[in-house]
């Protein structure tokens, strides 16, 4: 083990392993990187999705309550003419 040659060949497969680990740990590092950005992509396409679904509902429900407004109306208009039939057949209106 005292030999410069021995010596030297531990160095350069230290500096081998650790360069392999460097190497490898870096590549990890930008794969696992890349995989994040993919699915943060996918979520933001997801997300913009929900919310165009989401504005759509929206539109649709206001359309509902513009219906359900107008139908409330009818039915009040019908009430009133219903009261009026009412009034005149049984003479209530007339004093």
């Amino acid at each position: 083990m005292n030999e410069p040659q021995i010596w030297t060949l531990i160095g350069v497969f230290a500096a081998g392993m650790i360069g392999t680990v460097t190497l490898i740990s870096t590549m990890f590092v930008r794969m696992m990187r890349d995989g994040f950005h993919g699915v943060r992509t996918e979520f933001d396409s997801v997300r913009r999705e929900f919310d165009s679904v989401r504005a759509e509902i929206t539109s649709e429900f206001a359309r509902v309550r513009i219906e359900i407004r107008a139908v409330n109306g009818r039915i009040d208009h019908l009430d009133r003419d219903v009261n009026a039939i009412y009034r005149h057949l049984f003479g209530i209106d007339r004093t």
